[in-house]
């Protein structure tokens, strides 16, 4: 007999049990993919100090009023997102874990979502006034197509249906944050803040692990319920399109801050297009078939090109870090070492 047959992970435990806590052992993984993706989390790590903004302040100086407005929106509306994946939605998953490396996992990834958050607000108290910020904020509070987002995922985040919770945390991370990308993605195809693009590149890179292994544990969840297949298959393309249409909503009457202006080079067709790319993505992380491919084929090769962290980032390793950083290592020293 062995200690797991009598114990249980801490966040398991309710008051009333006499049932034995059980510490993490990472010398015993029952699910590989734990390991990898702790692996690939830690191994990603950086933090949004390490990015230098601050050189894109000339070309924030040079976007209209409008441009600026749109941006800052963007960032207080992803804000709000990774707020709640990082307080509430991958907290959720900690209890209904397979394993205690799993859970290790979520909270890991609460931390990093905690991150990005503070990550839009680096952009804000570099690029904008003390005033400038409060009104994105009080925008993203009383924004009437903005808070039905957040809050349809919530309510499966609260819930008490675990699959639902992946299903809900999948789309959010693949789906809803990733349309918010278009912008600084756009502007980076363009030349323009591409310090910013290279925080969001990081930010990018995360979240693929974050949707990837969300999906993953979906699909693994529902293997231990066939009677459950063909319900979540309709609730997980049910659902997909209602967050759709709360973002169409959303993000056209955002961007209409731009589109609308005469000869605009922003237009929403390309936003559209790029939301449903991400839907696509997202359903298939969750392990179907994607279902708009015809709209997602739209989109422009060079927001794909804009998406994969490469050698194009515009500052060295003496000025910041991009989305090519890496964490360096110590090594002591023997006395050859100093035989020049």
């Amino acid at each position: 007999m062995t200690y797991t047959d009598h114990s249980q992970t801490p966040p398991q435990w309710r008051p009333g049990s006499t049932v034995p806590l059980r510490p993490v052992n990472w010398n015993r993984i029952e699910d590989s993919k734990d390991l990898e993706v702790w692996q690939r989390l830690t191994g990603n790590f950086w933090l949004p100090e390490k990015v230098p903004l601050s050189n894109d302040l000339p070309d924030w100086r040079a976007l209209s009023d409008a441009e600026r407005t749109l941006t800052t929106r963007v960032f207080t509306g992803l804000t709000l997102l990774d707020t709640v994946q990082a307080t509430v939605g991958e907290i959720s998953q900690i209890p209904d874990a397979r394993t205690e490396h799993e859970q290790a996992v979520y909270a890991n990834i609460a931390f990093m979502q905690a991150v990005h958050a503070r990550s839009y607000s680096s952009v804000f108290s570099t690029m904008c006034s003390s005033g400038e910020i409060e009104d994105a904020y009080t925008w993203a509070v009383e924004n009437r197509r903005l808070q039905p987002r957040a809050t349809a995922v919530m309510r499966h985040y609260v819930g008490t249906d675990p699959l639902k919770r992946k299903v809900a945390s999948t789309l959010l991370s693949s789906l809803l944050l990733y349309a918010g990308f278009y912008l600084p993605l756009w502007y980076s195809s363009r030349g323009v803040m591409m310090n910013t693009a290279d925080m969001i590149r990081l930010i990018l890179r995360d979240k693929a692990v974050h949707g990837y292994y969300s999906g993953y544990k979906y699909q693994r969840g529902l293997e231990a319920h066939p009677d459950r297949v063909a319900e979540m298959e309709d609730f997980t393309y049910r659902f997909t399109a209602e967050l759709l249409d709360l973002e169409k909503n959303y993000s056209e009457d955002l961007y209409s801050l731009v589109t609308d202006q005469p000869d605009a080079p922003l237009t929403y067709a390309g936003v559209d297009a790029f939301v449903h790319y991400n839907a696509d993505k997202a359903l298939m992380n969750l392990g179907y078939t994607p279902q708009y491919e015809q709209r997602s084929a739209k989109v422009g090769p060079e927001i794909i090109a804009a998406l994969t962290p490469d050698s194009s980032e515009t500052h060295d390793f003496f000025s910041g870090s991009g989305s090519s950083y890496v964490m360096g290592r110590a090594e002591v020293t023997v006395e050859d070492d100093w035989d020049f």
